[in-house]
């Protein structure tokens, strides 16, 4: 799924459409991509010379990604976070890298989903955590 395909599923828009592509591999497993171009509102000021991607915003990437994990039962609501855990941020992610992003759905308790991701560079983990999220009509 391209950007156009994934504003069908999830609410998000320019600024904060935070993924470019995502593919459905299994039922429990999608694989994301994001490509960090550099101009990003997110890398301005952080950091001056050393623009790294906010963890934060590595935590959103992923939990957008998950979203198409349950792309049937977010229509008519807006998937909003109810935690993260267990976050390790292992490497930092920059300008001109192509974030690749795996999620699973670990549980669900409708409204309430439970999520895992990782985030890797070239191969390597840069991200991982725990999340979760309740959908609101």
């Amino acid at each position: 799924m391209n950007r156009e395909e994934l504003k069908k599923i999830i609410p998000h828009r320019r600024p904060m459409l935070l993924i470019d592509e995502t593919t459905l591999i299994e039922e429990n497993k999608a694989i994301g991509k994001y490509f960090v171009k550099g101009d990003e509102w997110f890398l301005q000021g952080h950091f001056p010379g050393n623009p790294v991607v906010p963890g934060v915003i590595l935590c959103e990437m992923m939990a957008q990604a998950g979203c198409v994990l349950i792309m049937e039962k977010i229509k008519g609501s807006t998937p909003y976070f109810t935690g993260i855990d267990k976050v390790r941020f292992k490497n930092k992610v920059q300008p001109g890298d192509t974030l690749d992003i795996e999620c699973s759905i670990i549980r669900a308790k409708p409204p309430f989903y439970f999520a895992q991701g990782k985030g890797y560079v070239d191969g390597t983990l840069c991200v991982t955590g725990e999340f979760s999220f309740a959908l609101v009509k």
